[in-house]
């Protein structure tokens, strides 16, 4: 059964760093070492993952339907983000391993991205709404708040950048879970953006912003 890979980060940041493709290439290379397979070809995708149109991953299916061979993702969360891009390509006809849950089916990847869907319009709604009570209250939206906002960002992306050394050596010490990584940086005197306690919540996130995966 040969295989064909298929890695994606969200923005080429993240691409840059090698960081997450890193990880997703690992993942991918070890499963496929472990039920003794080769993968054939591996094609990588630097996009959104709410966007439909990836070519990267048309091309990836193309490749698949032409050697008979079985998409393997490192997560199910690389594709399953939109239902009509995950309805098209259980159209394709190509069967797909994800790593983290080898047997799930297409059923559950549908399932699964409706659910994501449905969670992205939740955020959105939520969004707008507390936008809109801002405006109520007399806080003054635009300019000055899209100003505050890319700042945090930037502070958040800078300090991310500074511990991301630090949390690969907790996953190279084999720290596999987010309270064993928040003990190693406490025990390593790694600080946290505001000087506080690490929790397991926010070496989640600062995880996600990299792109690292456990």
């Amino acid at each position: 059964m040969p295989l064909i890979g298929y890695l994606r980060v969200s923005t080429g940041k993240q691409q840059l760093s090698g960081l997450g493709l890193e990880a997703q290439r690992n993942s991918i290379e070890r499963y496929a070492s472990q039920i003794g397979e080769s993968i054939e070809q591996v094609f990588v995708e630097t996009e959104s993952g709410s966007k439909k149109n990836r070519p990267e991953l048309a091309a990836a299916l193309a490749a698949c339907k032409k050697h008979k061979a079985t998409l393997i993702i490192a997560k199910l969360d690389r594709l399953a983000r939109n239902v009509a891009f995950v309805s098209s390509l259980m159209e394709a006809g190509v069967e797909f391993i994800a790593v983290d849950a080898p047997y799930a089916n297409k059923l559950m990847l549908h399932i699964l991205s409706a659910f994501a869907e449905h969670e992205r319009e939740m955020i959105s709604e939520r969004t707008k709404a507390a936008l809109a009570a801002a405006k109520a209250r007399g806080v003054m939206l635009g300019r000055n708040g899209a100003v505050l906002a890319a700042q945090n960002k930037a502070a958040a992306d800078k300090h991310a950048e500074l511990v991301q050394k630090h949390i690969l050596d907790a996953l190279s010490a084999g720290c596999t879970t987010y309270q064993a990584i928040a003990d190693y940086l406490a025990s390593t005197n790694v600080k946290t953006d505001d000087g506080g306690k690490w929790h397991p919540a926010t070496v989640r996130l600062i995880m996600k912003r990299l792109d690292i995966e456990k």
